[in-house]
């Protein structure tokens, strides 16, 4: 049995939020008869309707993007900028899963899954992100070293990282690298970068645990295989992390 808010949300009309505000309000019946108890568990074969229209369980989707550079990671913009939502065809009420920045491309996954969705972001699960990293100035060994052990930023420690140098140009002086972290903070890679003075003039994200778009250009998109969904399931349970969380 579930409870009557998650199985209106798992339908892709609204929100659990939202949905629990339509039950207190009397708007959702279950086999004809009007629920307002929030805790109300549905069992298999109990119809629910809302407003008086009987609801369907949505169907599962997952997909995986090239995240173009000027789009938005969220549902709508005040600003009415390309949002990542608009560029998939699909009749399912989909969300990006995390964000990535409005300059930031690379590997996005799109569905309408909340519980896989949190397991890919949730920061008990360390889910490794790769970034293909420019920025100014000569990252120095020092540096490198100390990003790799962990750095302390306003919000906590950082997790042990891994860094790869791909080029130091001294004669425009910028520094390119690869950069696997296991956390996903907002603005993360770019407050590291910080940290050690330097501004991060280019990013893009090269992988999301095993997950690449190497192949696909900006902007294009493809249904995740079965066996893909399954596998980075694992892939983040394995990396699960069970003790005490740093704030």
């Amino acid at each position: 049995m579930e409870r009557l808010q998650k199985v209106i949300a798992a339908s892709g009309i609204t929100s659990r939020r939202k949905a629990e505000v339509m039950i207190t309000e009397g708007r959702v019946s279950v086999n004809g008869i009007v629920v307002t108890e929030l805790g109300y568990k549905v069992k298999k074969g109990d119809k629910v309707e809302v407003d008086g229209e009987l609801i369907q369980k949505e169907n599962k989707v997952y997909y995986v993007m090239n995240k173009p550079k000027k789009t938005m990671c969220t549902l709508d913009d005040e600003f009415d900028r390309r949002t990542v939502v608009s560029l998939i065809d699909c009749e399912e009420r989909i969300f990006p899963v995390g964000r990535l920045d409005y300059d930031t491309s690379g590997v996005l996954i799109l569905t309408n899954d909340g519980e896989f969705a949190n397991m890919i972001i949730h920061p008990r699960y360390h889910l490794p992100k790769t970034y293909r990293v420019m920025i100014n100035g000569i990252l120095e060994t020092e540096s490198i070293k100390k990003m790799e052990r962990g750095i302390e930023l306003e919000d906590g420690m950082t997790l042990p990282a891994k860094v790869r140098v791909r080029k130091k140009d001294f004669n425009i002086k910028k520094t390119t690298f690869d950069l696997t972290i296991q956390e996903g903070r907002n603005h993360q890679v770019k407050r590291m970068c910080e940290y050690f003075g330097h501004e991060v003039t280019s990013l893009h994200r090269l992988s999301l645990g095993f997950l690449k778009v190497d192949d696909m250009s900006q902007g294009d998109y493809r249904l995740l295989k079965p066996q893909e969904v399954k596998d980075l399931r694992k892939q983040a349970n394995e990396g699960k992390f069970e003790g005490k969380l740093e704030k």
